[in-house]
């Protein structure tokens, strides 16, 4: 038993950490991830380690190696988690990509413009003035409006980001960034 009352299990993976592992977990899983990338994104960002490899992830998630395989292959496609090989071996590590999501929202700004011209071209099958067309319409109308306002919140979300590290590089002294 370690001070804050939890038992420790790997390392710094103490009960109440894998509790808010299991928590975030459960909230990306309600926003629609898959429920072992959740648990794996999750996992990899409450480690205190910078990467983690197949076999610590599923020894502290409890599940096996090829869950862990198929939530890797997941969050590699959608950006969120980077592999590196380790040295001398052809193990592979797994780290949250820095910035992970501003990357999965500049690749969720492809996906709307995708949308938008699916649901341009099911206008024209649908015919105008249908109540289908109206239900179109009004979802390529929103889905115009989130594309048209993201690029601008992701630069405004960078700016501040610079911002932030010039600011904390000048506390720190270190030469300012260009």
């Amino acid at each position: 038993m370690i001070e804050d009352g939890t038992t420790e299990r790997h390392g710094e993976y103490t009960d109440a950490v894998a509790a808010f592992v299991e928590r975030f977990a459960a909230d990306l899983i309600q926003a629609g991830m898959p429920r072992m990338p959740s648990r794996v994104f999750a996992c990899l960002m409450a480690s205190q380690e910078a990467t983690l490899s197949s076999a610590e992830l599923s020894d502290r998630l409890r599940i096996s190696p090829a869950a862990v395989s198929g939530a890797v292959r997941y969050l590699d496609q959608v950006h969120l988690l980077s592999r590196e090989r380790e040295p001398g071996s052809r193990r592979e590590r797994y780290r949250v990509r820095h910035a992970s999501w501003y990357e999965a929202m500049i690749n969720r700004d492809a996906i709307l413009r995708r949308w938008i011209d699916t649901m341009r071209a099911g206008l024209d099958v649908v015919g105008p003035g249908t109540a289908a067309a109206d239900r179109l319409a009004e979802m390529t109308d929103f889905i115009e409006f989130l594309d048209s306002q993201l690029k601008g919140m992701l630069d405004r979300w960078h700016e501040l980001r610079a911002a932030h590290a010039t600011s904390a590089d000048r506390r720190s002294g270190a030469p300012e960034r260009p």
